[in-house]
């Protein structure tokens, strides 16, 4: 059909197998050809494959689409079509013939399981067996697997009609457990039954190795970590308690180059790592109650623990870190995944917090500066020319002595001194305090995204996530005392509370091959209550870096418009928007234009600066712009990425002097990345 835009008329159906007519009765509403309707060839072929769909998931195991065809009747008609949908009978070749029959639909009559298959040998020979639930269970050697483990994975019951969307699932379900190769499955018509309605499923399983030892060598850069190299030794036993469970067993180290941190004696490699790491990955709801009903297993569920430790070491605050967590994993519908960490825990120990001001230097400075106007002990300096503060006996001296109102000064402090010695403290503290976090937080997300080479597609990922919520509600109820501060204590530590969310969405538009547009944006907040009055670092945001506002260097933008005036500055409040158009350059080497918007804000928590908190919708005024281009080689398993951002709009300049100030190769910045951006 060609010409003028045709509409559909009259709609008509011959369909030549009595149970296919039924079949189709159930889902005729949702036809997408429709009388009125513009004919469009793709609703056709739309309605072809929901049609095979739904008899192939109801027993038609021999229907293809090439059993439906459509006639299309223009005659006597003005700019319209009749529709009469055709789906033939079966057909199949006997001897020379060609024979017709009605299609049937099947029932599954036996479900045979090969535990130990290997494509390799001509022959299974079966040594043991075992039935359970209407499955039956084949081995060549003795069974390794508890019965329910494989069979929880299936979704073809004895009994049920044949359904591609269940050997699909099933098919996804035993992948995901990790412990066998890929598996097949495959029918044959029972000849047992004389009516020849039935099929026998057959899953054949080839077992991965039990134990497999790996190792991995990274070439990392991170927002604190200029350039870093990691080694992981792991090893994972399969099938560790014989339920299907992984068990996976990892130490790694690292060794990094990081300009950021104090680094006197200006050695190349100042930051260390090393860590344990043990994961159990459990292929069900792991709990004392069925889930089944709020979570079926067509949504393949699992259970993860954790637990690791790490030690960081550096010219820095060196740290300990130990963390567990508690989570289940599921998928609500295909390409929509859920995370709910019942528990996740992390203890941060600082072990070296007394090198805080040699880390911090634009505190120290501060500090420093202000000693020099007020400051009459001596001994506090490190010699009386140059009267710098020493680290840490002159710091805390001369801290402890303004705010106490104990030390002898040369005049009365200024406020807006005091306050700056009371800020740089309260971070010392903040920053260098052993934090306790036990969070219970939900992820979810959901993307369009085919397979890696789709570049038309978005993603939407959001979380929440509460923190100290049941130790207060447990010290409360048992009565516990407070602390001085007023706030509780466990392991005589005060605990964090806060509620933390954030949205995520990132979408790509395809122009051509070579030419995609991309766009992100976030919007995070965490706000502190109850037993604190402000976030852990660890939980906080910062701005700037390679995959953030690329003008500005990690940790080197805002709060606000305060000009980050701290060495590592964060917040509790971030927003930030990227654009970005990426086209070829010349073979694997490909370029991009971006734009980056966003900055970091303190809100409703203990940072009173103007500067660096959101109090209304004014303060959107102090959100960051930079520009830039990059160069992007693909190496197929990984993208090396460079790009140059300029300071477009820098709310920290004063306002007249905010757009294109700073738009130069002086004060723009190189970033590395592995992989895009977003």
């Amino acid at each position: 059909m060609s010409g003028s835009e045709y509409t559909l008329d009259t709609i008509k159906t011959t369909i030549l197998t009595p149970a296919l007519d039924s079949l189709y009765t159930s889902i005729k509403s949702a036809s997408f050809i429709k009388a009125g309707n513009t004919y469009k060839t793709v609703d056709f072929e739309n309605e072809k494959n929901r049609i095979t769909t739904h008899f192939r998931n109801n027993g038609a195991y021999y229907f293809q689409p090439n059993y439906i065809t459509f006639d299309v009747d223009t005659i006597k008609k003005v700019n319209k079509a009749n529709i009469n949908l055709l789906v033939a009978n079966y057909s199949y070749q006997m001897n020379d013939s060609t024979k017709t029959e009605p299609f049937k639909l099947y029932k599954i009559s036996d479900v045979k399981i090969y535990s130990d298959y290997s494509p390799n040998l001509n022959s299974f020979q079966i040594k043991d067996s075992v039935t359970y639930n209407g499955f039956t269970i084949y081995s060549q050697n003795k069974l390794k697997y508890k019965p329910k483990a494989i069979t929880n994975a299936l979704f073809i019951t004895k009994g049920g009609l044949y359904a591609d969307n269940k050997t699909v699932l099933t098919t996804r379900y035993l992948n995901n457990l990790k412990i066998f190769n890929y598996p097949s499955i495959q029918y044959e018509v029972d000849k047992r039954d004389t009516t020849a309605h039935s099929l026998i499923a057959k899953v054949f399983l080839t077992p991965r190795k039990k134990y497999s030892f790996g190792t991995t060598l990274d070439v990392t850069h991170s927002n604190i970590q200029d350039f870093g190299v990691g080694v992981s030794i792991s090893e994972t036993v399969r099938n560790v308690f014989n339920g299907a469970e992984t068990l996976e067993l990892a130490v790694r180290g690292n060794i990094g180059s990081s300009r950021d941190l104090a680094n006197p004696n200006n050695n190349f490699f100042n930051v260390s790592e090393y860590g344990l790491d043990l994961k159990l990955n459990i292929p069900r709801i792991f709990m004392p109650f069925r889930t089944e009903k709020i979570i079926p297993k067509s949504m393949i569920p699992s259970t993860l623990i954790t637990v690791g430790f790490a030690k960081q070491q550096n010219i820095g605050l060196d740290k300990e870190n130990f963390t567990s967590t508690l989570s289940y994993n599921w998928t609500p519908q295909k390409n929509n995944t859920a995370r709910f960490d019942l528990l996740n825990t992390q203890f941060v120990r600082n072990l070296n917090s007394q090198n805080y001001f040699n880390v911090y230097k634009s505190s120290y400075n501060a500090l420093n500066n202000i000693s020099k106007e007020y400051n009459t002990n001596s001994t506090y300096y490190d010699n009386p020319t140059s009267k710098n503060l020493l680290i840490e006996r002159g710091t805390s001296g001369f801290t402890n002595d303004v705010l106490s109102n104990s030390g002898t000064f040369l005049k009365p402090i200024e406020p807006t001194d005091f306050q700056s010695v009371k800020s740089i403290e309260e971070r010392r503290q903040r920053l260098t305090e052993n934090d306790f976090i036990l969070a219970t937080n939900f992820t979810f997300s959901k993307t369009t995204k085919k397979d890696i080479t789709d570049n038309t597609f978005y993603l939407f990922k959001t979380k929440i996530e509460s923190a100290g919520t049941l130790l207060s509600a447990f010290a409360s109820s048992t009565k516990q005392k407070r602390n001085s501060n007023g706030n509780y204590e466990i392991f005589n530590l005060e605990y964090s509370e806060y509620i933390k969310t954030e949205f995520d969405y990132i979408k790509h538009w395809e122009l051509t091959k070579d030419k995609v547009i991309a766009f992100r944006s976030f919007f995070g907040i965490a706000i502190p209550f109850g037993n604190s009055d402000n976030i852990p670092f660890s939980r906080s945001y910062f701005s700037g870096g390679s995959n953030d506002n690329r003008a500005w260097q990690p940790y080197a933008l805002g709060p606000g418009s305060s000009g980050a005036v701290n060495d590592f500055n964060e917040a509790n409040m971030k927003i930030a928007i990227s654009g970005e158009f990426r086209f070829k350059v010349l073979g694997d080497l490909k370029g991009a234009l971006f734009a980056d918007a966003g900055n970091i804000w303190n809100v409703l928590d203990n940072v009173e600066d103007e500067k660096s908190t959101f109090t209304s919708y004014r303060d959107f005024k102090d959100i960051a712009i930079g520009s830039g281009f990059g160069l992007r080689y693909d190496l197929s398993f990984f993208v090396i990425r460079f790009d140059l951002g300029f300071k477009t709009y820098n709310p920290a300049n004063e306002t007249n002097k905010r757009w294109f100030r700073e738009y130069n190769f002086t004060n723009s910045v190189l970033n590395f990345g592995i992989n895009y951006p977003f």
